[in-house]
């Protein structure tokens, strides 16, 4: 019950004078959703690449559900399903045809590929497209597609590498959506460069850079590690004239070390605070004090945008 969905111990690969990957020590919980996060050409597409058996690491191994992928055992091929950054797809094919293909591969029987292949077409809305040639589809459709193959022989781990890099918004959010509705049922192990969409659907966070794993971390830990302490207040217009005195107030309150007005927003002011349990019950009445409505009163929460540009820098 406590085996991890994925392990890898000291896994590296060396391309000549290029350490692509260095010793990346790694496990990932079952059922979770593991964001790999790094820039272009971190290392994130071949750490997966070793990790599935697609590449011989120069160092190191790896296991999926127990099994290694690492020693050329075809047999650890079943314990996960791999979407690459660009999928291929057969595109005179239909979808039925494609993931009857695919189920052959896997050498399931007529009636199991039968069932399977409309659970998956269910699982990822492609039932209604599940007649139409590939070639037309969009960019969202041939990603959903590819989840669907990657989960037709019912692995237990999922890997996506930057499965939304290409997509447009409505695109994004549909595959985004799919990874939502696979939490606890496959442990998704999610490669992107796109912090926004990592932030939105992972549990768990792993930063890479120039090949070496820098941190993993849960998400919200991570977050509240790196937060600040400042709060944003939006001013109603119609308050405009009060600004100065509640700047003035807000900078004689001993809780308060810096007022910042933003200067593209010129009703926001932003409040850094040394004690924020005294800011939190201090800050409203002193708003209300000064005869000032606001529009907004938040407490900024770091982004992982934030966190991911300290740590590689």
């Amino acid at each position: 019950m406590n085996q991890p969905a994925i392990h890898c111990e000291n896994l590296s690969k060396q391309y000549g004078d290029v350490q692509a990957l260095s010793g990346l020590d790694l496990t990932v919980a079952a059922g979770s959703v593991f964001g790999f996060l790094g820039r272009n050409g971190a290392g994130k597409t071949t750490a997966i690449r070793l990790m599935t058996g697609l590449a011989r690491p120069s160092a190191g191994s790896a296991w999926i559900q127990g099994m290694e992928t690492t020693n050329s055992d075809s047999a650890a091929r079943t314990a996960f399903g791999y979407l690459p950054q660009d999928p291929a797809f057969y595109n005179w094919m239909t979808p039925l045809e494609y993931l009857d293909y695919v189920g052959r591969i896997f050498n399931l029987d007529g009636p199991t590929r039968k069932q399977r292949i409309g659970d998956v077409l269910a699982l990822v809305d492609l039932e209604d497209a599940a007649k139409r040639r590939i070639g037309g589809f969009s960019g969202g459709m041939g990603q959903r597609l590819g989840i669907a193959q990657a989960l037709l022989h019912r692995p237990p781990v999922l890997f996506l590498d930057e499965p939304t890099s290409a997509l447009d918004p409505a695109g994004r959010y549909e595959v985004l959506d799919l990874i939502n509705r696979l939490r606890g049922d496959v442990t998704v192990f999610l490669s992107s460069h796109i912090l926004g969409d990592v932030e939105r659907v992972c549990d768990t966070v792993g930063i890479i850079h120039k090949g070496k794993l820098l941190l993993v971390a849960e998400r919200d830990e991570l977050l509240s590690r790196y937060a600040t302490n400042v709060i944003a207040l939006v001013l109603d217009r119609a308050c405009m004239g009060l600004r100065p005195s509640l700047i003035a107030a807000l900078e004689q309150a001993d809780w308060v070390t810096a007022v910042t007005p933003d200067n593209l927003d010129e009703t926001a002011v932003r409040i850094t605070v040394a004690n924020p349990e005294k800011a939190k019950q201090q800050i409203l009445p002193l708003v209300l004090a000064q005869g000032v409505t606001l529009t907004r009163y938040e407490w900024i929460r770091p982004s992982l945008e934030d966190v991911f540009l300290q740590m590689s820098a």
